[in-house]
């Protein structure tokens, strides 16, 4: 059921890490003093490592081959305590970095579901819900694993790798540049696999967004791909999908366990070039015995941070990719309150008397016009309903009145000001919409009512008694407070459209937009609200769009819409005598 591209998320070709990391940081600066005082620990925790390898030597050195012990038991305290001290010191880095990659998530989840909030409709239209998703959840995730083991983490290894480099220059210099001679290899490797790494990492992020899309329309579908026995070709699509996940991981696996074992392998090459070069030099008296201990500790000590590289490149890159993903996200422009110059509305405005369309041209797509040279004059309190064949553009007509989309050519105006200079806020508080198939949110029936707003809640039982839905309403074990299900799943679709009803009257709209709102309706519910419809449409301006001609016979005027363009205009009775595009559709839907 899914070919194609439709899946395919954007992999993004060019890295900026520095840009991403620069820009990333004004999220930690709300709370700098968090990682001020994990950086404070970090010399700490490493003294204590550091000193641990040269208490080792004096007791080598001063007693356990001289023989005196009598100081042992001390140094052996003395170690112990650096031991402990090191453990309380990452407690205490580990919990903060934590801290501080869940209070910037919690930020960054944040602005990016306002910022989603903002974007205009035509962003959802091409842009799956999957790769959405995926970014406010398991992208940002990501950054937390970052704070964990690796943003700070990284200061934190140069000091220590610094403090050994120093340490190990002190005891024996020409030990310490027989240890580093391994270090250009190292290098080297390390920038080769951070470019292959990058790449890899951003295929996984993309193959998780285009699984996560299928999840979730296929989850949403299930009831079609059932009625429809498309199981088994659904299984295909995701045992696709699931693997092309798998196989874009399998670079990531390879880079990790090659790096992790090539810098285990190059460890081991300087503790054996230690032994060797340091045996001698302990035969010949040059070094103690303690002394070499102390090094291959230190060679150890050095080569861990370095040999978690792998784990941290795995971290770092995959929170670069995600970066990318993110911020691309954020900076995708908004719906803005203001396209042109003009007065704006204010709650004290005046009504809106008039709404004109001049010369509206609109295409979803480049110049493929769905609506052409449209010219239409609605007045206050009028009912005036949008007729014609599917596709024709009559509910494109009510979306640029909601400014979901902006018109390409042409002119809405409100009162003679162009709609684009009304904040959309305030444009869609005077707008109330009711669509064939309404939206119901998982909560109580009351809050699909009033969403939340008081002035809503406050008219919510009015609104239902209006309409009718108080009927079903009041026979729900909870009434008001009665749970709805995902989507609705637990109302019929007769109750799922009184409800949008109620809410369309709670929020007492000065325009309302009818969209096929009775169609999902069986005749008996839609007698039912027939009354409460008069009533919520009385006094409104009303924009009615239907293909069941029974239900706008009585508008004050009916316009016919045919590929776009206005065909027809007048009242039903002088619509069928003109016997043109309005009369053949009535005969269609009532010949016997």
């Amino acid at each position: 059921m899914h070919y194609g591209s439709a899946y395919e998320d954007e992999i993004v070709g060019k890295a900026y890490d520095r840009g991403l990391m620069l820009r990333f940081i004004r999220y930690v600066h709300p709370y700098r003093w968090l990682a001020l005082a994990a950086l404070v620990l970090l010399p700490l925790s490493a003294a204590a490592r550091l000193a641990q390898p040269l208490v080792l030597k004096a007791a080598i050195d001063d007693h356990i081959v001289t023989g005196r012990l009598e100081g042992l038991p001390l140094v052996a305290a003395g170690f112990l305590l650096l031991i402990v001290a090191e453990s309380l010191i990452t407690f205490l880095e580990v919990w903060l970095l934590q801290y501080l990659g869940q209070r910037v998530m919690l930020d960054l989840r944040l602005e990016l579901f306002a910022h989603v909030q903002r974007l205009p409709v035509s962003f959802f239209d091409r842009t799956a819900t999957g790769g959405l998703v995926t970014r406010l959840t398991s992208d940002v995730e990501v950054l937390g694993e970052m704070f964990a083991a690796g943003i700070i983490t990284v200061v934190g290894d140069i000091l220590f790798l610094a403090g050994i480099v120093g340490v190990m220059l002190w005891l024996n210099p020409p030990l310490s540049l027989i240890t580093f001679s391994v270090l250009p290899l190292l290098v080297w490797v390390a920038f080769t696999f951070r470019i292959r790494m990058r790449k890899a990492f951003r295929e996984v992020r993309a193959r998780l967004a285009n699984l996560n899309t299928f999840l979730a329309e296929t989850i949403g579908g299930m009831s079609v791909i059932q009625l429809f026995n498309r199981q088994a070709g659904e299984r295909a699509e995701f045992s696709r999908l699931n693997g092309s996940y798998r196989d874009a991981n399998l670079p990531v696996i390879t880079w990790d366990a090659s790096l992790y074992a090539l810098v285990e392998t190059l460890s081991s090459v300087a503790v054996g070039l230690i032994i060797w070069y340091g045996g001698g030099e302990v035969l010949r008296g040059a070094l103690t015995f303690g002394a070499l201990v102390a090094f291959i500790q230190y060679i150890e000590k050095f080569f861990g941070p370095i040999r978690d590289l792998s784990a941290k490149y795995s971290i770092m890159q995959g929170a670069m990719a995600a970066l990318e993903r993110i911020f691309g996200l954020l900076d995708t422009a908004p719906d803005h309150d203001a396209g042109v110059s003009g007065p704006a509305v204010s709650a004290g405005a005046p009504p809106i008397e008039t709404i004109r369309f001049r010369n509206v041209w609109f295409a979803y797509q480049e110049d493929d016009y769905v609506l052409r040279g449209i010219d239409l004059t609605i007045r206050r309190g009028e009912t005036v309903a949008l007729v014609g064949e599917t596709g024709g553009g009559k509910t494109t007509v009510t979306r640029l009145l909601s400014r979901f989309y902006d018109v390409n050519r042409g002119d809405i105006l409100f009162n003679g000001d162009d709609v684009r200079s009304i904040p959309l806020s305030e444009l869609r508080r005077r707008i109330g919409v009711v669509l064939q198939d309404p939206y119901l949110f998982t909560g109580t029936v009351g809050f699909n009512i009033h969403l939340g707003d008081e002035r809503a809640r406050a008219r919510m039982d009015d609104a239902a008694r209006l309409v009718g839905a108080d009927r079903f309403i009041r026979l729900l074990p909870g009434g008001y407070d009665e749970q709805v299900r995902e989507r609705g799943s637990n109302l019929s679709a007769g109750e799922r459209q009184l409800i949008s009803f109620a809410r369309a009257v709670a929020f007492d709209p000065e325009i309302l937009v009818l969209d096929e709102a009775t169609a999902s309706i069986d005749t008996e519910s839609e007698r039912l609200i027939q009354d409460g419809l008069a009533a919520l449409m009385a006094g409104r301006t009303s924009i009615v769009v239907a293909h069941r001609l029974s239900t706008v016979q009585g508008a004050d005027r009916i316009v016919v819409i045919h590929r776009g363009e206005k065909v027809e205009e007048g009242t039903h009775g002088e619509l069928l005598a003109q016997g043109g595009i309005y009369a053949r559709l009535y005969q269609l839907q009532f010949r016997d």
